[in-house]
């Protein structure tokens, strides 16, 4: 008896040392973000013991952060049944709850779960603190709480340090989350994820060479940790957006260093998607597309691939799959929609109303329908405005100013957008334009935005020259005579002055209708005309259309200012054969 006592224990040992074996697994595959391997383990725990309550949470984790929402709720449903440690579960139910904006719920089931733990434990604070930043709206105030409440004895445990320093992070507190993260690696220098955070401090600080520094530093001690080459890729993403002469070098770098992510963790479906992801803010449609193709084999039913179908297709110039692609996505009220979902789905709409064999000319009901769908995007989202700028370029360049004008109406509609002066001044332009066209019939309302949205440039920018000229050329239209000559004589005044640099008197009040006739007849002292001539040829022929058109605007009500103005053109150009006639008639 005593030797199967023995034995017995000695059985039950391995078991526990197995298990612990396979759990250590389980955690190291998804903190290497090898999710596909972790589920695989993890069913296997289960399938051989049913009864491992802590199997079914990471379980249900993995399934969470790949957001197959379904699969998650029965993992942990499933583990509260479990006869060990299946007070883990609430933690997973508890974040649910957190995503689902139910706060009370929430701390409800963490409460519960923590009752439950022993006295040496900690993990259950750790998982309820990454619960509060993993939520769909991270709150890492709770998380710091949450982790503060860990036994002194156990507070300087390398997880809890890491997690601390992860809540920290979140909560911009960059001296204690490098604290955290140091002292983390320093007691226990297999926890490379701690010291890669180091890096991602760096990355967050916008110090990119630094942070590349601190990722090889690790790399050089473990060249197979996957998440490595996606911090990488992020990095030389963020330094390619913010420093544009270096954007494809960088772009293609980060580009690399994903696909290495991809290789060194898995080719599931969900690490696909968030490669897709990667790919949408990388601009690289063309790999999108062949991934979106990928994932339609793998899981022809789920619905975000319709997402990177449809936004593939639409940069792909394949607008009819586009399309049909956006519009089964955003129909169906299940899928999470986003508003660059309406926004491509819009321009995907504008692009094909635009089409046809006259380039001027647009498909009136689809277009409307495009603009429709870019108003909801922006309803849904303000800062899709900063993605309109090019579509309405696009539309200006192909002289449809009245469709351009629709969609930088919207874009200007963003004041904090990063385009908002060039898509005012586009807004403006697009407005004035339409109503110059052949047969046009004068629109007094889009002019009149069309003078507000110069205005708009002019206040945020007084130095923007040509400005002056369009809103004079507007106020001209408008009919509206005291305006143009305003904003003609504003002109003059500001390119005047920047013609004067050379001039000790530089600042000195001079009036411009003097000085720049006498500086084209070159009658100025003290004055490098070559240093300016490229410059002189530039503005003339905008200083003879502002002299020309106030003389004109004189002309019926003040006939000696009229010829005055008239002189000046002439001084300017000798030839122009419509100021020699005019002052030769009001003469």
């Amino acid at each position: 008896m005593n030797k199967f006592k023995i034995l017995g224990v000695a059985f039950l040992s391995s078991v526990a040392f197995s298990y612990a074996q396979d759990i250590d697994q389980a955690k190291k595959e998804m903190d290497a973000e090898k999710y596909q391997n972790a589920k695989i383990t993890l069913k296997s725990i289960i399938k051989e013991d049913p009864d491992k309550g802590l199997a079914y949470f990471l379980l249900g984790n993995v399934y969470l952060t790949q957001r197959v929402v379904d699969s998650a709720k029965i993992s942990y449903q499933n583990g509260l049944r479990a006869k060990d440690e299946e007070h883990f579960n609430y933690i997973g139910l508890g974040q649910m709850d957190l995503n689902d904006g139910n706060l009370a719920a929430a701390k409800t089931k963490f409460d519960l779960a923590i009752e439950e733990m022993g006295r040496r434990d900690f993990e259950e604070f750790v998982y309820v603190a990454k619960a509060y930043m993993n939520a769909y709206k991270p709150d890492y105030k709770a998380a710091i709480s949450t982790l503060k409440r860990v036994d002194e004895k156990y507070s300087q445990e390398p997880l809890v340090l890491l997690a601390l320093g992860d809540a920290y992070y979140g909560d911009k507190n960059q001296n204690d989350a490098y604290s955290a993260y140091r002292n983390a690696f320093r007691i226990d220098n297999t926890l490379i994820r701690a010291k890669m955070q180091l890096g991602v401090l760096l990355k967050g600080a916008k110090a990119y060479t630094e942070a590349v520094a601190a990722y090889n530093d690790v790399i050089a001690t473990n060249p197979n940790y996957g998440p490595l080459y996606r911090e990488l890729a992020e990095t030389y993403y963020y330094w390619a957006v913010n420093v544009p002469s270096r954007n494809d070098q960088y772009m293609k770098q980060a580009l690399s260093y994903y696909e290495k992510y991809m290789v060194l963790t898995d080719y599931s479906l969900a690490s696909r998607m968030r490669h897709a992801d990667f790919l949408i803010v990388a601009h690289d449609y063309k790999a999108l597309e062949i991934e979106a193709e990928k994932m339609k084999e793998i899981d022809n039913v789920n619905p975000r691939i319709l997402r990177y179908l449809g936004y593939s297709a639409y940069f792909n110039d394949n607008v009819d799959v586009a399309i049909k692609a956006l519009e089964d996505f955003t129909e169906n009220a299940s899928n999470n929609v986003m508003s660059l979902d309406y926004l491509y789905l819009g321009f995907a709409n504008i692009k094909k109303a635009t089409m046809g064999t006259d380039l001027t000319v647009a498909e009136p009901v689809l277009f409307n329908k495009g603009i429709a769908l870019v108003k909801k995007a922006y309803a849904l989202e303000n800062s899709v405005a900063n993605d309109l700028s090019e579509a309405g370029k696009d539309l200006y360049e192909k002289k449809m100013y009245k469709e351009a004008a629709a969609i930088f109406e919207i874009a200007t509609s963003y004041k904090e957008s990063k385009n908002y002066l060039l898509d005012n001044f586009y807004l403006g332009n697009s407005l004035y334009f339409d109503n110059t066209k052949t047969g046009a019939i004068k629109d007094s309302i889009a002019l009149n935005k069309a003078d507000i949205a110069f205005g708009n440039v002019i206040e945020a920018s007084p130095a923007t020259v040509d400005v002056y000229v369009y809103r004079a050329r507007t106020n001209s239209l408008l009919g509206n005579d005291e305006l143009m000559i305003k904003y003609y004589q504003q002109y003059i005044n500001i390119v005047g002055k920047n013609l004067r640099k050379e001039l000790e008197q530089a600042d000195s009040e001079v009036n411009m209708n003097d000085f720049l006739p006498n500086l084209y007849k070159r009658t100025i002292t003290d004055f490098n005309y070559s240093l300016y001539q490229a410059e002189m040829d530039k503005i003339k022929p905008k200083l003879i259309e502002a002299y020309n058109t106030m003389a004109a605007a004189y002309a019926n009500t003040d006939k000696v200012k009229a010829v005055e103005m008239f002189n000046k053109t002439l001084a300017i150009d000798p030839e122009n054969g419509y100021a020699k006639q005019s002052v030769n008639t009001l003469k």
